[in-house]
């Protein structure tokens, strides 16, 4: 049905359901579709010859606008919130309050920086940030069938949008939902915008923007990519779902948390750097269409 299915990469807990879910979308068509997506380590790479690729916390953290001192700073945090992170040992409950403090404090160091935002483009351009293989065809092919594509992204929203600007992919079927800089008239950081989004509240993210879902109500069929067991209640905000298919991508301590993936998302990409298997199931969907 799909050969790429079958690359060494994937695993799934129920073949047998997850193709009946894709010939119902293939049934429905592209018009009943809408792609939801984390963006770091989902859309971009994890890694790219043995060296870790970096997330769009990263891409800033790493630049000249940062001092060394904050670049400590915000090191030191990442080693100590990043295992508690992934560790899957711990529940969603427990982890919730240490990624605020993260994030929080993460975001002090930041404005503290007083960054200017006509330098964005400039940190994004001369950064590793690099989107999956085959995002071309993944972005084009969505745009192309005007099936929107929204991203959920616990990262920062003014440098994941730098990213895909960079690459020529941000056409008008993208949103996003992120944490935004706030700039004074200046154009200098003075503080983030609404909300806090970290990987385990996005479905919060999700509830506050109903009236994006409710735009959306003629599309029941769900795409949703992540990385994260926190990525998976990113369509909670969806209304009268009728197929969801769930797939996760494992970039990171593989066997202990495999079991964990397999039994949560449909379909789980181990260590796949590429996008050939959503390409292929969205070519699929959208075929004869």
């Amino acid at each position: 049905m799909i050969p790429e299915l079958a690359k060494p990469s994937v695993v799934m807990r129920d073949r047998g359901a997850v193709e009946e879910i894709i010939r119902n979308m293939h049934r429905a068509g592209p018009g009943a579709l809408q792609v939801i997506s984390d963006f770091d380590m989902t859309l971009t790479r994890f890694a790219f010859n043995g060296k870790r690729c970096p997330t769009s916390h990263n891409i800033l953290d790493n630049s000249s606008l940062i001092s060394d001192d904050c670049k400590s700073k915000l090191s030191d945090l990442l080693a100590h919130y990043y295992p508690i992170k992934i560790d899957s040992s711990l529940s969603e409950k427990e982890k919730v309050p240490l990624m605020v403090e993260w994030w929080t404090r993460a975001h002090d160091l930041l404005v503290q920086q007083q960054i200017r935002k006509d330098k964005l483009a400039e940190v994004v351009r001369e950064s590793d940030a690099m989107l999956r293989d085959g995002y071309q065809v993944f972005f084009n092919s969505l745009k192309q069938h005007s099936i929107p594509l929204l991203i959920f992204s616990a990262g920062l929203g003014d440098i994941l949008e730098e990213v895909i600007k960079h690459n020529g992919v941000f056409h008008p079927n993208v949103r996003v939902f992120s944490n935004y800089m706030e700039f004074d008239e200046n154009g200098v950081l003075r503080a983030f915008k609404g909300q806090l989004i970290h990987t385990f509240n996005k479905r919060e993210g999700a509830l506050l923007n109903p009236d994006q879902f409710e735009q959306l109500q003629d599309r029941p069929n769900i795409l949703l990519l992540g990385d994260s067991m926190g990525d998976l209640k990113m369509a909670d905000g969806v209304q009268n779902v009728q197929n969801i298919l769930r797939i996760g991508y494992l970039n990171d301590k593989v066997e202990e948390r495999r079991e964990a993936y397999v039994s949560s998302y449909h379909i789980v990409l181990e260590k796949d750097e590429t996008l050939d298997v959503p390409n292929a199931i969205i070519r699929y969907i959208t075929e004869g269409k």
